[in-house]
């Protein structure tokens, strides 16, 4: 509720000392405040609008994509109360000069009309501002009615602070007012920042840095005073991970102290120069150290896996080599279909084949009961059809492969041999699927369970390294090297300024004094 008063109180203010300084200044000159009034009127139900809007377009969408346009609608709040605080840091004590000198030319220039759109723009830009802020902050508070009493009441107050200036009876100091709830708000902006963070992890959009640091359980209690100035107010979780924690920091030291140190203090001339050189110089030096420093994902072996009974197998190319007993046998892989094998993705890649069989010609009774399971095959009768009989073989092969770029996850092969049967008293020949007995069979094998289990988490933990060596070795760098390229700039432009004013003027040459002519 506090912070979303402190929210409505500010923005409402600027919005409100806008309306009081024209409406003051229509009045000493004797103009009406219809058309002033109108143009008020419009943009407070524009501004209405785009954020019942965004409230009705984030309900509507599935959960994902709810916390994508949370991210999106944070980070626009984000800017807008940066650039507020950053530009009420310069202009607030003079805020009112400027505004009455902008309203004495536009009424020049266009009459009461032209205050009329002035007063409409300034209040649509605040009103826009305050619907985007105050929706990024009812999410990350814990009770929207409180959320929304503390906006109606700061606006409700800016409204009646306006009046006052409007009045006459009003004498506010701007900049110090500014200056007191800017602190205030710095802290509200970073706890929207790492809210923001959090959301865009959710939308999965972030997905490293994901570390717990400390636990704030003991000093943010739920439903306690602590929790609800901390957690609902400020934005900060119990359980702040570590990209959270560096984004709040990123902003929070360079905003509070480029806003809050002291004037008197600030370097100028040939120090600010150096400053922001020195600025740039570690800027860069952290760029280095972290593309350097931060070790790449590791990626899971693409040796041969063992076989359960024997055996390995090896992906080679778009081939599987099986090596069993001396014999080698390549099966070519078809693409495959995207599948989760032992917790991770994988593609899935299937083929069957027919496969050899080198059984003998001939085989007995007792052979063929054997290979049916200990079952006499059905329409054999031992008394009619006692064998010995003809042996025709036969077998069908599927291989599967779970693979994950050049690894093999899992690798199988079912294979099923099929015996038929003719002669030995037989009128017709018999098929049967061979089951058991000591007759040969196509090779069936598996790829070891430890070997499947030291795969996948091989693969987890590098699927699981990758987004933190893109965020800390690449994305930040490049982040960091930008801003190292902009303070170099800011740093050589204000030093070519320096030299600039530095250097003398050139000195007029001495006039000489012409002789007149003689006249005769």
């Amino acid at each position: 509720m506090l912070a979303t008063l402190v929210i409505g109180l500010r923005e409402g203010l600027e919005a409100a000392l806008i309306v009081g300084i024209i409406a003051a200044f229509l009045r000493r000159n004797g103009r009406g405040l219809g058309a002033m009034w109108l143009g008020v009127g419009l943009a407070v139900g524009a501004s209405a609008a785009v954020g019942v809007a965004l409230w009705i377009l984030e309900s509507s969408l599935p959960q994902a994509q709810q916390e994508a346009l949370e991210t999106v609608i944070g980070a626009v709040a984000i800017v807008f109360v940066t650039g507020m605080l950053l530009w009420m840091n310069r202009h607030a004590r003079s805020m009112k000069k400027e505004l009455e000198s902008s309203a004495g030319a536009a009424l020049h220039d266009g009459g009461a009309v032209a205050l009329a759109v002035m007063a409409f723009l300034a209040v649509l830009k605040e009103g826009f501002e305050t619907s985007v802020f105050l929706l990024a902050t009812f999410r990350a508070a814990t009770s929207a009615g409180l959320a929304a009493t503390g906006a109606v009441l700061g606006i409700v107050i800016a409204i009646g602070i306006g009046y006052g200036v409007y009045a006459g009876g009003v004498r506010i100091d701007l900049g110090r007012f500014f200056r007191i709830t800017g602190a205030f708000l710095v802290l509200v902006a970073a706890g929207l920042v790492l809210t923001a963070v959090r959301t865009a992890h959710e939308a999965g959009w972030v997905l490293a840095g994901q570390q717990r640091t400390v636990d704030l359980g003991w000093l943010a209690p739920n439903g306690s005073v602590q929790g609800a100035l901390i957690t609902g107010m400020l934005g900060i979780p119990s359980d702040p991970r570590l990209i959270e924690v560096v984004a709040w920091l990123a902003y929070v030291v360079p905003v509070a102290l480029f806003v809050y140190w002291p004037a008197k203090r600030r370097p100028t001339g040939t120090a600010a120069v150096r400053l922001r050189w020195g600025v740039a110089a570690a800027l860069g030096a952290t760029t280095v150290v972290l593309a350097v420093a931060v070790p790449s994902a590791p990626q899971p072996s693409t040796a041969a896996r063992p076989l359960a009974g024997g055996g390995t197998v090896e992906l080679t190319g778009s081939s599987l080599v099986v090596r069993q007993g001396g014999a080698v046998d390549r099966v070519r892989l078809p693409s495959g279909t995207p599948e989760t094998r032992a917790g991770v993705p994988v593609q899935q890649r299937t083929v069957a084949a027919a496969a050899t069989v080198d059984g003998p010609a001939t085989v007995t009774l007792a052979q063929v009961t054997a290979a049916n399971g200990g079952r006499l095959p059905v329409g054999v009768n031992p008394a009619q059809d006692p064998g010995p009989f003809a042996a025709s073989w036969s077998a069908r092969a599927t291989t599967t492969a779970w693979t994950s770029g050049g690894s093999i996850v899992d690798a199988s092969r079912a294979a099923t041999t099929v015996l038929t049967i003719t002669g030995g008293g037989l009128t017709s020949a018999r098929t049967l699927t061979v089951t058991g007995g000591d007759v040969p069979r196509a090779a069936s094998w598996q790829v070891t369970a430890a070997s499947v289990a030291a795969t996948s988490s091989a693969l987890a933990s590098a699927a699981a390294a990758g987004p933190e060596r893109s965020l800390w070795g690449v994305e930040l760098p490049i982040a960091l090297l930008i801003a190292a390229a902009l303070a170099a700039l800011t740093a050589l432009r204000a030093q070519r300024r320096d030299r600039g004013a530095a250097r003398p003027l050139p000195t007029p040459a001495p006039r000489t004094r012409s002789t007149p002519y003689a006249v005769k």
